[in-house]
């Protein structure tokens, strides 16, 4: 084995390469959100994951393949039952989802709706499945002036609760989320209560980046427990910390801007630890993806490809870098959720063998299982490494 001591591993969320085979089963059949913008918005410029191979994954106009890659490439299939973050970032690191978790197209039950507002002490807005940003502009007026909050879902496993900061404050509307994941377990155990304040006035309502989610915790150890057990250093950047309910980590840095989360895994591999960072880059998804805005993702795809020399520059010789995707969001189809879609594997690092291809991997939890072996704890129940194809 190779002596690796040091792997960062950066999630551009909904960052895909092309719809699964069961992606009509998901409403996503056709979804391919690199290749699908890049031919929307006329070419991408991307040289840099090019060179790491992204143009050999799907057909990406500006992405030419190569075959000669500065490290390993290929892409993941996901196996788990949904196309959630919380589910994706699982798999990613170790924990297959065989169950979906529940989702909500008619609004919630309304016993449910009942027993939330008995708990919190006040009644609430909404009820239904839609968009964030058109549930404020139709209900945000209603609530600045009952002081109700907003409950929404989506396709995914999600509780949403908004809030104007200025009626609701944000202690308050966290503890009003803390109550709904304290209440929704079992049967109605989602994988996300979200907060999602608010500011402005009727008409200009925006919604702040002072998000937090509150995970359903994983249903098994992940990569991420086991590494931490054994004294390792986990760092998240980014939401990760979120995603698996604070569980898991030594250190987290909470973001959800994409150039903060690069420029911290830059100022992180510059430093001394061992072990893993796991970093999530949240604009492609968050301000993108969902509002489908194929020009603003291009333009998010294409920062972070400007910034990547530098997180490669910081690099010590024996560190692994990969960069891979939770789930698609399409920007370019009808639907303003996330896609059933393959995720890169991109691959680099000193002791990585340039020019390899691993194929279409079968689980996102091959990944988990490749770190896993590179830090030397030992195989894990899903995956199946691929170290012997990658390092020299």
């Amino acid at each position: 084995m190779p002596d690796v001591h040091r792997v960062a591993v950066v999630v551009l969320d909904g960052v895909g390469v092309g719809a699964l085979p069961d992606a009509a089963d998901f409403g996503d059949e056709g979804s391919d959100s690199v290749g699908n913008t890049a031919r929307v918005v006329g070419g991408l410029a991307l040289p840099h994951m090019g060179r790491l191979g992204l143009g050999n994954l799907t057909d990406v106009q500006g992405v030419p393949p190569v075959s000669d890659t500065l490290g390993a490439y290929g892409r993941m299939a996901e196996v788990s039952a949904g196309k959630d973050s919380t589910v994706g970032h699982w798999e990613l690191m170790g924990v297959v989802s065989e169950r979906p978790l529940p989702t909500y197209p008619h609004g919630f039950p309304p016993g449910l709706i009942e027993e939330y507002e008995r708990r919190i002490g006040r009644k609430t807005l909404g009820n239904i499945a839609i968009s964030g940003t058109v549930i404020i502009d139709r209900l945000g007026e209603e609530h600045v002036r009952t002081g109700w909050p907003i409950v929404y879902t989506s396709a995914d496993s999600v509780f949403q609760v908004a809030a104007h900061e200025e009626v609701i404050p944000l202690d308050e509307l966290y503890r009003l989320c803390q109550i709904a994941r304290e209440m929704l377990t079992g049967e109605h155990g989602v994988g996300r209560v979200i907060a999602r304040p608010f500011v402005g006035v009727p008409g200009s309502f925006v919604r702040t980046k002072n998000r937090r989610d509150f995970s359903l915790e994983p249903p098994e150890r992940t990569l991420l427990d086991r590494l931490v057990e054994v004294g390792q250093d986990v760092v998240g950047v980014g939401k990760v910390d979120d995603l698996f309910a604070k569980r898991g980590f030594t250190t987290c840095h909470h973001t959800v801007d994409n150039m903060v989360a690069a420029e911290k895994v830059v100022e992180l591999l510059s430093g001394d630890w061992q072990g893993l960072i796991l970093a999530n880059l949240i604009e492609f998804d968050m301000l993108y993806g969902h509002r489908n805005n194929p020009e603003g993702y291009a333009r998010a795809l294409e920062v972070f490809d400007a910034q990547l020399p530098r997180i490669m520059e910081a690099m010590k010789s024996g560190d692994v870098l990969f960069i891979v995707a939770d789930h698609g969001n399409d920007p370019t189809t009808p639907s303003t959720d996330h896609s059933r879609e393959y995720v890169p594997l991109l691959v680099y690092g000193g002791r990585v063998k340039a020019g390899v291809a691993v194929g279409t991997r079968e689980s996102f939890a091959d990944l988990g299982a490749t770190i896993a072996e590179l830090l030397g704890i030992g195989p894990l129940p899903h995956g199946t490494s691929f170290v012997r194809e990658i390092v020299g």
